[in-house]
């Protein structure tokens, strides 16, 4: 069998495209509008995030991306496991390398925003056993009751 693997991806490959599109569809479904701060696989892009995917062979089982918001800060954006992968270690892998790759763009702090419902519980748990804290709003976010916002300093 195939080991996991997570490197940088491409928003046009057919399985990380996909998954970015649940992952839209889901954020989407979730949130009302004014709360939900998912982008589209083409805003990504142009945002000049960096996309990695977590695949088993070729199969695409996670996304993450890394986007830069200052030339010492960066936002988490996108992280998605497909449901069959759920509970086997995908988004943990995918966090270490996103973590990685911010230490290597010499990134000194690392922030997210994402839900305060039930559903957003394990994401909030992944990111606090990675370290990062809860903290302010930042690059343009507000306050917002179904909103979580969580900083790393690297």
């Amino acid at each position: 069998m195939d080991a996991l693997t997570v490197a940088r991806a491409a928003v046009a490959e057919a399985g990380v495209r996909d998954l970015l599109l649940t992952h839209l569809d889901l954020m989407r479904s979730s949130s009302p509008e004014e709360s939900c701060h998912v982008m589209d696989p083409d805003s990504l892009l142009d945002a000049g995030a960096v996309l990695l995917a977590a695949r088993v062979g070729e199969t695409v089982l996670g996304v993450g991306a890394l986007k830069p918001l200052s030339a010492e800060h960066g936002e988490l954006k996108s992280m998605h496991t497909s449901a069959a992968a759920r509970g086997r270690g995908v988004a943990r892998a995918i966090l270490r390398s996103l973590i990685e790759e911010a230490r290597a763009l010499n990134l000194s702090r690392l922030s997210l925003e994402t839900g305060s419902a039930e559903m957003f519980a394990p994401a909030r748990a992944l990111y606090a056993g990675h370290g990062f804290e809860p903290c302010p709003p930042f690059e343009g976010y507000s306050e917002d009751p179904l909103s979580v916002f969580m900083t790393l300093r690297l």
